[in-house]
């Protein structure tokens, strides 16, 4: 059996630092936002290129939080992507705005930059492009568009910290990025889990503010806020991981080249790198016409195989009342049909990828 993604592997090269760190976090009888909270948002913000970092209780967290943080609600747009995880967009409604779905660069599943700038109208607020699989969006023409119309800018960098665009880190373009700490992302917690970076003071204070249940100092509530902190135990787990991370990545781009080069003959679509940027492969997910069949065909193999997303979000019952019809967002319903990604993950084997190459080659001969 190859699994989609082998999460004891990992624990079992870094066991006896983890158990060593929840040990320390259950001595010290501290388990909220902690000495080991602190330190790993000044670890992140500094690695993703950022003045600030605030641990939150999870991805989607980040995205909320940020939303109330930048002032976006009801009568509000902010335009983003059909092909992504749900809470790209719920969180969006949560905070009371309208989630404007514009098409994808069918390449690199992204936000396509020329269906943003037409997508724009007077009430639009942000932009909330999605780094999707660990590649980066095209931040570039995204900013100038951005800057150019007085926009917010929040990064969806869920699956993708660390990746680059011209030697940029992701989280570090727009006003916030924000951060999954999900056991299955790069940097996976052991639960829930996440980050906002940004380089605004004022902004980091207005999240840490948010996520303390709308105060600075207990009983002293300011604002409207949230119970969303990230506990100690997972921040210490994370700076253990977060030690082995670029190796892991490293790793991870080995994986994904040997399969591209095995898979050049094999008759599917193998992901395409943007010139300039440094994808990390959350997720190597190729493209074939039967999908569905081959994914069937792995399963059968003993050969674990995902699909994301099988249905873009503008053509989920959630989003029926925004009426975009079948057909209107070409690429993204597109990649939902064809879209199957891989085993990845950086203890994977050649002899691994070998037979998951050979299966595929098997089917589609």
């Amino acid at each position: 059996m190859i699994p989609i993604l082998d999460l004891k592997a990992q624990y079992q090269s870094i066991k006896d630092e983890i158990n060593e760190a929840v040990q320390g976090v259950l001595e010290s009888g501290r388990f909220i936002l902690g000495p080991n909270v602190e330190a790993l948002e000044k670890e992140v913000a500094e690695y993703c290129q950022c003045r600030h970092g605030v641990g939150v209780a999870s991805g989607t967290d980040a995205l909320c939080l940020s939303l109330h943080a930048l002032g976006i609600g009801p009568g509000d747009e902010v335009i983003t992507t059909p092909f992504s995880f749900v809470a790209t967009a719920s969180t969006i409604s949560r905070a009371g705005a309208t989630p404007v779905f514009v098409d994808i660069d069918p390449r690199t599943f992204n936000l396509d930059p020329d269906e943003v700038e037409i997508a724009i109208t007077s009430k639009t607020k942000a932009i909330m492009p999605v780094h999707l699989f660990g590649q980066p969006a095209e931040m570039g023409p995204i900013m100038e568009i951005a800057n150019q119309r007085g926009l917010k800018v929040i990064e969806d960098a869920a699956q993708a910290i660390g990746a680059e665009e011209n030697g940029r880190r992701v989280g570090s373009f727009g006003d916030v990025g924000c951060f999954s700490f999900y056991p299955t992302k790069n940097l996976g917690a052991y639960g829930d889990g996440g980050m906002v970076t940004t380089n605004d003071p004022a902004l980091a204070e207005k999240i840490d503010v948010l996520r303390r249940q709308g105060s600075k100092r207990k009983y002293h509530n300011e604002v409207l806020g949230f119970n969303s902190r990230l506990d100690e135990i997972q921040a210490a787990l994370l700076r253990v991981k977060f030690k082995y991370l670029e190796e892991w990545v490293a790793e991870r781009q080995r994986v994904a080249r040997l399969y591209s080069a095995l898979l050049s003959q094999a008759g599917v679509e193998t992901p395409y790198e943007r010139p300039g940027v440094r994808h990390v492969y959350h997720q190597y997910t190729i493209c074939v016409a039967c999908r569905d069949e081959l994914r069937i065909y792995l399963q059968e193999q003993g050969i674990g195989a995902m699909i994301y997303y099988p249905v873009p979000l503008h053509r989920l019952k959630l989003y029926a009342d925004l009426d975009y019809p079948a057909g209107s967002l070409e690429f993204s319903e597109q990649a939902a049909r064809e879209v199957l990604s891989l085993p990845m993950y950086p203890e994977l084997t050649d002899d691994q990828i070998q037979t998951v190459v050979d299966a595929i080659k098997s089917f589609c001969g």
